[in-house]
């Protein structure tokens, strides 16, 4: 190799360094925004001092490759690109809200119960749980919010609703 190759090649070397500690500060950029950054600052401009036309053109060809194959190996082994972990964390995130909204359904309810201190009326609206006729002891399974109807076995009104299981 000769010296003028040898200089060239620690300048595009340089160069790369350079690429790597921008990319490390804002990771966020793109193929063009790296090249624009590095092509900008001074270890590039000295290149361009020291280097032909051609050798130039070279040079940028080579450091567009060089960057693309950085931040595709760098985005390889980061897991958040990857989509099984995308995936994962959408479903705990799924999850998680239907928790809560399970949660906040039954704060809802127990508060309900408070207020009527386990005692309901047919006409009422009630959430999900199971009506008990306080007559004839027949249940009811109420699945989705709405109005409790007389009691279907003795066609009584008043209820109480059996506590929700966990």
């Amino acid at each position: 190799m000769s010296a003028r190759s040898a200089e060239l090649l620690s300048l595009y070397e340089a160069l790369l360094a350079k690429v790597k500690a921008d990319y490390l500060n804002d990771n966020l950029m793109t193929v063009k925004e790296l090249f624009a950054v590095v092509t900008n600052g001074k270890e590039f401009l000295s290149l361009k001092e020291q280097a032909k036309e051609d050798e130039l053109a070279l040079v940028e060809q080579f450091l567009k490759r060089d960057i693309a194959s950085y931040l595709q190996e760098k985005n390889d082994t980061d897991l958040s690109h990857s989509p099984t972990m995308i995936t994962v964390e959408n479903t705990v995130w799924h999850w998680l809200s239907g928790i809560t909204d399970r949660s906040q359904i039954e704060w809802h309810e127990v508060l309900q119960d408070f207020k009527h201190q386990g005692h309901y009326q047919s006409g009422e609206i009630v959430g999900q749980g199971n009506m008990v006729c306080i007559h004839c002891g027949h249940e009811m399974k109420i699945e989705f919010p709405g109005v409790i109807p007389d009691c279907p076995e003795c066609d009584e009104s008043e209820f109480t609703r059996e506590a929700l299981a966990p």
